[in-house]
């Protein structure tokens, strides 16, 4: 995968639209695709807590190191084993699970890695987006792009609906699900007036979601 061509920021995105979903008592954090650390700093200080981090790429995943409390460099799926049981507040996936080859397995085997009441916290591309909605039914086509929905590193594609049932399905309790990052042009609105605006989950360019084990 082309990771190595990424554009200027790509690695050092603090995503802070994300911070408003971060529990205000969570002290044991990990970031899964932390980057070089940027946004896993704002919240290492913000809660004055304990951070950890797991980065794919060697490059900003040092340059974590140096950031958090602890970092592991390569592929997220190598290092569940290593991680403590019970011992997390929030584990974030920000922007991650659509380039894995099983986010399922993943987000089940990360579930005993949560503390009784912890969350995970993930935000993922909206497939329906309505720029890459009007591509497929208008210009007949499905481009891949270097970064965004269509980004060309990305293995998996997830709406509204599926992403929910995805949590559902592995055992989650859904307690937060809504888009994030609108879109600001007035273009796609005359497309809402005349579906009756049934179809506005296509304003979004993601979905960002919290989910905790469901303990019922």
């Amino acid at each position: 995968m082309d990771y190595e061509n990424k554009p200027q920021g790509y690695y050092d995105n603090i995503r802070s639209e994300m911070l408003a979903f971060l529990p205000i008592n969570a002290k044991y954090i990990l970031d899964v695709g932390c980057g070089n650390g940027a946004f896993a700093k704002v919240i290492k200080e913000k809660n004055k807590a304990e951070v950890w981090g797991i980065e794919y790429m060697k490059g900003p995943g040092e340059e974590a190191k140096t950031q958090l409390d602890k970092v592991f460099i390569g592929k997220c799926e190598d290092f569940i084993g290593d991680l403590p049981d019970g011992y997390f507040d929030a584990i974030y996936f920000n922007d991650v699970l659509e380039h894995l080859v099983d986010p399922y397995e993943v987000l089940k085997q990360m579930k005993p890695k949560l503390q009784k009441e912890g969350v995970i916290i993930s935000s993922l591309p909206n497939v329906r987006h309505y720029n890459t909605f009007k591509r497929v039914l208008f210009q007949k086509d499905w481009r891949y792009e270097d970064y965004g929905v269509m980004d060309r590193t990305h293995l998996r594609f997830f709406t509204k609906k599926s992403i929910r049932r995805m949590y559902e399905e592995l055992g989650y309790k859904v307690l937060i699900h809504k888009g994030i990052n609108r879109s600001k042009s007035i273009k796609p609105y005359l497309f809402y007036l005349l579906t009756l605006f049934t179809q506005l989950d296509m304003r979004f360019v993601q979905f960002a979601t919290v989910v905790k084990k469901n303990n019922d």
